[in-house]
């Protein structure tokens, strides 16, 4: 019955890994024309583009995490597995459990992401003070667009004033968001095993 819920479970995290694979594919194709952009004004009209270094450092913190929970699905995930690929062949019942205990050493180290950086986060988005009024600088006027700019501008924010600044929340919020589920998917993997690998395997088989 446990199993049968975790298998329904993982349904809705691997589409939403997907969706999050394709955003921060779409991200990365923008910073990919932004750079095209800026490569032909420095060439042609001598006129660089003010803050591409930022939004460079922004969109790769976006790639990265919100890319993160279907590389560590698909496997796809940097590591050294020579050893598990050697131990499969000589010993696949050790092979598995270690693989196993691989994943649940991932998903604690995982959940440490999201332990430390969840504070960060609440702490920057509250520095806008969307839903309260700051104790200093103007008050709020009940007109939303200009509310939310003056939230906007309290934010607390990274990159260089006067060219390029951005606030930190959305960022912290795509390592939360990426770390998170994969912490989810690491956790599957540990207990679910090659369950959710070959769950994956079966459906794309059959289209």
């Amino acid at each position: 019955m446990i199993a049968t819920a975790l298998l329904k479970f993982q349904k809705w995290v691997v589409a939403i890994a997907i969706v999050a694979n394709v955003s921060g594919a779409l991200v990365l194709f923008a910073l990919v024309g932004i750079m095209n952009a800026d490569v032909v004004s420095r060439g042609f009209f001598n006129a660089p583009f003010r803050g591409v270094v930022e939004v460079v450092v922004f969109s790769l913190v976006l790639i990265v995490f919100l890319q993160l929970p279907d590389v560590v699905r698909t496997n796809r995930l940097t590591r050294s597995d020579g050893f598990l690929v050697f131990l499969r062949f000589r010993k696949p019942v050790a092979a598995h459990f270690l693989g196993r205990l691989i994943d649940a050493i991932s998903c604690v180290f995982m959940g440490m992401i999201v332990w430390t950086v969840w504070p960060e986060f609440v702490e920057s988005f509250e520095s806008c003070h969307f839903f309260v009024a700051p104790e200093l600088g103007p008050a709020r006027t009940g007109e939303f667009m200009t509310d939310l700019k003056a939230a906007m501008g309290r934010c607390d924010y990274f990159g260089t004033p006067g060219i390029l600044t951005a606030p930190w929340w959305p960022a912290r919020l795509a390592i939360v968001f990426g770390s998170t589920f994969a912490t989810i998917i690491f956790f599957l993997k540990a207990v679910l095993g090659d369950s959710m690998n070959s769950s994956v395997t079966l459906k794309g088989a059959q289209k």
